[in-house]
């Protein structure tokens, strides 16, 4: 008997791999969460039925929510990643020197526990001393701290169940009053193919706020149509004046300096969702 997993990512359409074994599955406070064993992409995350990350292809995700914003910014020290419980970002982030501080606010503490468990590879720099973990809301944790951070990332589930929030304007002016006079915002903004509306919707938000905002894309397979944006807000600085010279290899497997722009090149379809 051969067993396979199904995420159902639209009514009318699923990704399905297959499985030797379920490692893990609980209802937590917030979320169904489950571990499972995949024969092409090893152990997967999933949290509503919903793939958040796998061994083989979390790199992309984890790099590109981080270094992006961390590059543009020329001496971020204090770091928030709203969500992202399973690690990856804040793993990503202590890998620049200037950082002295990162924050992570993540409202399910269960997702951190079972990822430090069974992800120790993506989620082994939660106990690192410049990390500080508070099993928080995250729209809650920003509006308590003003002014405080040279970068924020939304490092969210689909716009569903806890998540919904994450996704409106009200919570990106609030990071926007959390951030420093040169903070920048760099959220999750799902498939251009799947999610176009939200996509709009959010990029017309963050650019009534903020003064410089960019879309970029990268490939993650086990996303829904391969293809995921994220969303830039910035105060001063632009990604696209970075000076590639000065931009620090760090060990990574999908960033590196000659990609930090070129990803902001976007298909005609997708750079029609950024018009008016």
């Amino acid at each position: 008997m051969e067993l396979w997993y199904t995420e159902k990512q639209t009514p009318n359409h699923g990704i399905t791999t297959k499985i030797s074994r379920t490692i893990h599955t609980e209802k937590t406070d917030f979320q169904q969460l489950d571990i499972i064993e995949t024969n092409q992409f090893g152990r997967m995350l999933v949290l509503d039925g919903m793939v958040m990350t796998t061994n083989k292809d979390e790199f992309v995700y984890h790099e590109m929510i981080s270094h992006v914003a961390l590059n543009t910014h020329p001496n971020p020290k204090k770091v928030l990643v709203v969500g992202g419980g399973d690690g990856g970002a804040i793993r990503e982030i202590v890998k620049h020197q200037s950082v002295e501080k990162a924050v992570l606010a993540e409202i399910d503490g269960r997702v951190i526990e079972t990822s430090k468990e069974f992800f120790p590879e993506i989620a082994g720099e939660l106990g690192n001393p410049r990390v500080d973990v508070q099993v928080v809301d995250g729209i809650e944790y920003i509006h308590n701290n003003k002014d405080s951070f040279d970068v924020i990332m939304v490092d969210s589930t689909e716009p569903v169940g806890p998540a919904v929030g994450l996704f409106e304007k009200g919570f990106y002016q609030g990071i926007f009053d959390a951030l420093k006079e040169d903070g920048i915002l760099v959220a999750q903004t799902e498939s251009p193919w799947f999610n176009a509306e939200l996509i709009k919707r959010v990029f017309k938000d963050i650019k009534s706020i903020f003064p410089i905002t960019r879309l970029y894309t990268v490939s993650i397979p086990t996303y829904p149509s391969g293809l995921w944006s994220f969303t830039m807000g910035s105060k001063k600085h632009d990604p696209l004046e970075v000076n590639e010279a000065s931009i620090k290899n760090l060990e990574t497997k999908y960033y590196s300096p000659s990609i930090h722009k070129s990803v902001f090149q976007l298909p005609k379809f997708v750079e029609d969702l950024t018009k008016e």
